[in-house]
């Protein structure tokens, strides 16, 4: 079997949350194909990551598609940039490594678990991510406590008995806040503001919900120590990106608060994971699979993680491909925690990118019994996209 064909496709954009996926599909000359994702469809990177698929795709085609670990070692050497390589390139392996497992497990007819040992994680804990835009038909910036308390318990009402916000992403009249405003120590006011958003939702949902602090890393170390020295009282699952991934700093922040550090949307490779396991300045590791190299990368990532004790929590923040590919891979680790569903998946132009609409029921997620990633790209979301195609000269 070989590879004959890739397509790239740049998504449409839901302009209200600056949403735009990166796709591909990968054709086989025995009819089979795979899709996959390169999670880069918020922030600036995003015809970035069209283009790098699109180079790296000359070099696959004509390879047999099952030789996944092969082809993931000829993107990561051959390309003198894959080496140590940051997030551009690796969500393009990312997405080039999820078809063709998607490609294996139809080629196998085996659903993605399958492939990767066998699922021990019957149903998955999950938790509604980013309640600081609102959650399901309440879409806006939440600004008041009473508009966080609103949102998580919307959030309950569901079935959700965990929850996350970034408490510092809107001031009080919904502008964002800048940056450099969360740096060098965090001014009481706006402390106090994150604060009483948090004790807000806590009194919401009382205490048997866990409460996830997201940061985004806007933080620096001084004010992540502050705040979470602060909010410790509102018993916190754990604290996401305290600041820019640095082992040092993070390092210096877990020896000085008591909530565990979760981090790694931004870290990519086993290798960069690396000194943050070595020194155990993260208890939760968050890879991406859109992001971080793949599904072959990740599942050594969750291994390696699994070596130190730390947990698994995927980062999923992109279309509902690589969302159905992280619940494949957290079904066979042991050290899975808790599983993301972030507003966007509430979104019905996110929604309609593929042809399953898996969604959580009570709070958990089933595992998809299709073969392959059980996910496709839909045909109204191909039709409508920017679509580039790669095929053997």
């Amino acid at each position: 079997m070989k590879i004959t064909r890739i397509e790239v496709f740049q998504f449409r954009s839901d302009e209200k949350i600056n949403f735009k996926p990166v796709g591909c599909r990968i054709y086989t000359d025995e009819g089979l194909y795979g899709d996959g994702e390169a999670a880069l469809s918020y922030g600036v990177a995003k015809t970035a990551a069209v283009g790098m698929i699109r180079d790296l795709a000359q070099l696959v085609i004509g390879m047999n598609p099952l030789d996944n670990e092969i082809i993931w070692d000829k993107l990561h050497k051959s390309t003198f940039w894959g080496q140590n390589g940051g997030p551009v390139i690796f969500a393009g392996m990312s997405a080039i490594d999820m078809a063709l497992w998607d490609i294996k497990g139809k080629y196998f007819n085996a659903p993605l678990y399958c492939l990767l040992g066998g699922k021990r994680n019957v149903k998955l804990r999950t938790y509604a991510s980013q309640i600081q835009v609102g959650w399901g038909d309440l879409a806006r910036p939440m600004v008041t406590p009473q508009d966080y308390a609103e949102a998580a318990k919307i959030c309950i009402k569901e079935g959700y008995d965990a929850l996350k916000a970034d408490f510092l992403s809107f001031d009080g009249a919904g502008n964002k806040i800048p940056y450099e405003k969360c740096m060098c120590k965090l001014k009481s006011e706006l402390l106090n503001m994150a604060l009483d958003r948090l004790a807000a939702v806590r009194d919401a949902v009382g205490p048997a919900v866990d409460i996830i602090i997201e940061n985004h890393s806007n933080l620096d170390a001084l004010s992540a120590i502050q705040y979470a020295l602060a909010a410790e009282k509102f018993n916190i699952l754990y604290f996401e990106e305290p600041n820019t991934p640095s082992p040092k700093t993070l390092k210096y922040i877990s020896e000085n608060i008591n909530i565990p550090i979760a981090n790694g949307e931004r870290i990519y490779s086993r290798w960069q994971y690396a000194p943050y396991f070595e020194d155990m300045s993260i208890q939760i590791a968050q890879p991406d699979l859109g992001t971080c190299g793949g599904v072959t990368e990740g599942k050594k990532i969750c291994d390696m993680a699994h070596t130190y004790d730390i947990a698994v929590q995927l980062h999923a923040c992109g279309s509902p491909m690589s969302s159905t590919a992280a619940l494949h891979l957290e079904s066979v680790i042991p050290n899975f925690i808790i599983h993301e569903h972030h507003f966007c998946f509430t979104r019905r132009s996110n929604i309609e990118l593929c042809i399953n609409d898996y969604q959580p029921k009570n709070g958990q997620f089933d595992i998809p019994e299709r073969p392959g990633i059980g996910n496709e790209w839909s045909e109204k979301a191909i039709a409508e996209s920017e679509r580039f195609i790669i095929e053997a000269n």
